[in-house]
C-alpha cells in the first residue's frame, strides 16, 4: 500500500503547479510525487503565453504597489531569473527575455508622483533611472514624437533598461517538468488529459479521483486558478471566499515599442492600468493591453466553466453589498462600462485607440487589430467575512494536508516564491527535509 501512496499531488498544471513540483523533486527528500492537470499539456489555461501579460512583475514600475510588496515580489522575481539564467542558453533564452522597460508619467500630476516614487524605491533598485522627455525619446522614441514634433504633456519615466523584464510561462512551466523528471532516484509523474473529479479524505490520506482512476496522497495542494477556491467549497474550506473572475483583451500593432512601457495605474481602481509590450510570441508585433471586464467564467473561452463560477460565486447579500460599494464608486463604474464598450463591435477599437494614444500618441485606428484568442481571466477573491475585494493572490490552509492556492498577477512571477511556502507547510505537516538554500541564495545580475 505504501510503495503507491504519492507523498505529495500537486493538481493544476500551470506554471505555479509545475514550479511546486520541481521544488518537490528537486528541494526536498520526499521520493514520491506526482502533478494531475486536466489539459493534454501544461500551462493550457493562463500561463499559456497568449493568456498573461509575459512580464515578470518586479515592483519596480507598477505603481499600484507598495514599497513593501514591491521587495516581496523582486525576491520571487529574481528566482525566476535565477533558475532560468542557471539553464543551458538554448532553454533560457525560449523562457526569459531582456527588454528595456518603464513606466510613464502624463501630465503634472503623474510626473510629480513618479519622481517622488523614484526618491522612495531609488535606495532599494540599484538599477533604477529617471528618464526626462528627451531621455525617453531617445529609448522609445514613439512615446515622445509625433509627427516629427514632441507631443506637448509634461513627461518623466522611471525605467530599467538592462535586466531581463518578459517571459514566456508556458515554456517556463514545460521546463519545471523537465527538470522535476530529470532528478535522479524520486518517482515523479505527471497526468495530463485527467480532470478531478473530487478529492476525498480517508483516514490520514487524500484521494485524488479522476475518470482514469484514483490517486492516493498524503498532502494535496491544488493550484488550478479559480478551481482552487472550487476544490476547497467542496470539501467544506474557505466558504468565506466568493470570487469575481475578471477577463482581459489585447489589441496588437506594427512594432511600435522596443520594450515595455507601462502607465501610472489609478489607485481608485483595482485592475491593471494599459501597458504596451513586445509580444515574445509575436516578433515584429506591440501588444496593448489589457482591458478589464467582470465574466462569468473560472477559463476564458471556457463556457462549461461557468457552471462552476456560479457554484463558487455563492451571491447572497454579502457579496453582492461588495460588489456594490465597489460600482458606487464613480472611477470604478466608468472604467467598467468603457471596458464593456470595449467588448461592442464599431466602437471598441476607436474607445481603445484612445487609451492606447497614451503610451504612443502617433497611433492611428488601422494600426490597431484586436488580439482574437489572447488574454486569460484573473480570478480575484471577494471576502466575505472582511466584506472586501482581495486584490493579488490568496492561499487557503486549514492545516490539514491540504492546500488551495488562488494566483492572479503576480503569482506567475512569483512562481518559485510560493512554491517554497508550500514546500515550509509540506515540511511541517509531513516532517519532511527542506534545503532553501536555494531560494536565500544571492540573486543573479542581469
Amino acid at each position: 500500500m505504501d510503495n503507491q501512496v504519492y507523498d505529495v499531488v500537486v493538481v493544476g498544471g500551470g506554471v505555479a503547479g509545475t514550479a511546486l513540483l520541481y521544488a518537490l523533486a528537486t528541494f526536498t527528500d520526499l521520493k514520491r510525487v506526482a502533478l494531475v492537470e486536466k489539459y493534454t499539456q501544461v500551462a493550457s489555461v493562463n500561463s499559456k503565453a497568449t493568456n498573461n501579460s509575459q512580464t515578470i512583475h518586479c515592483g519596480d514600475i507598477e505603481t499600484n504597489y507598495s514599497l513593501e510588496k514591491a521587495l516581496k515580489v523582486r525576491r520571487s522575481a529574481q528566482m525566476l531569473v535565477r533558475y532560468a539564467s542557471e539553464l543551458p542558453a538554448a532553454q533560457r533564452d525560449r523562457i526569459i527575455y531582456r527588454f528595456p522597460k518603464m513606466v510613464i508619467g502624463v501630465g503634472q500630476d503623474e510626473c510629480q508622483r513618479l519622481r517622488q516614487r523614484y526618491e522612495t524605491f531609488k535606495p532599494h533598485f540599484g538599477g533604477m533611472q529617471l528618464l526626462e522627455k528627451s531621455q525617453i525619446a531617445e529609448i522609445e522614441p514613439n512615446v515622445v514624437m509625433m509627427n516629427g514634433q514632441e507631443r506637448p504633456e509634461a513627461l518623466v519615466a522611471i525605467a530599467i533598461l538592462n535586466e531581463y523584464t518578459a517571459v514566456n510561462y508556458g515554456t517556463l512551466a514545460q521546463s519545471f517538468v523537465e527538470q522535476a523528471q530529470a532528478v535522479d532516484h524520486k518517482t515523479v509523474d505527471l497526468r495530463l488529459g485527467q480532470a478531478v473529479q473530487a478529492i476525498e479524505p480517508v483516514g490520514n490520506y487524500y484521494r485524488i479521483v479522476t475518470p482514469d482512476g484514483a490517486l492516493t496522497a498524503r498532502f494535496v495542494v491544488v493550484s488550478a486558478g479559480g478551481h482552487s477556491l472550487l476544490f476547497a467549497h467542496r470539501l467544506g474550506i474557505g466558504l468565506n471566499y466568493s470570487c469575481l473572475p475578471v477577463a482581459g483583451n489585447f489589441y496588437f500593432t506594427p512594432q511600435v515599442l522596443k520594450g515595455k512601457v507601462y502607465t501610472v495605474q489609478n489607485d481608485q481602481l483595482p485592475f491593471a492600468a494599459i501597458h504596451g509590450d513586445p509580444d515574445v510570441t509575436m516578433p515584429g508585433k506591440t501588444r496593448f493591453g489589457p482591458t478589464a471586464l467582470p465574466l462569468p467564467v473560472l477559463e476564458r473561452r471556457n463556457l462549461q466553466t461557468a457552471i462552476d463560477y456560479l457554484e463558487v460565486l455563492k451571491l447572497d447579500q454579502t457579496v453582492a453589498s461588495v460588489l456594490w460599494d465597489l460600482f458606487k464608486v464613480r472611477d470604478i463604474r466608468n472604467y467598467i462600462f468603457k471596458n464593456m464598450a470595449f467588448e461592442v463591435p464599431l466602437v471598441n477599437r476607436r474607445l481603445f485607440l484612445k487609451d492606447a494614444r497614451k503610451i504612443v500618441p502617433s497611433l492611428q485606428l488601422q494600426d490597431l487589430t484586436f488580439a482574437q484568442g489572447v488574454g486569460g481571466v484573473r480570478p480575484q477573491l471577494i471576502d466575505r467575512t472582511q466584506h472586501q475585494l482581495i486584490l493579488g493572490q490568496a492561499e487557503i490552509d486549514p492545516g490539514n494536508g491540504l492546500r488551495f492556492n488562488i494566483t492572479p498577477s503576480p503569482g506567475a512571477t512569483t512562481c518559485l516564491g510560493n512554491a517554497e511556502q508550500d514546500l515550509l507547510r509540506i515540511q511541517q505537516h509531513l516532517g519532511c527535509e527542506v534545503d532553501r538554500r536555494w531560494f536565500d541564495a544571492e540573486p543573479v545580475l542581469a
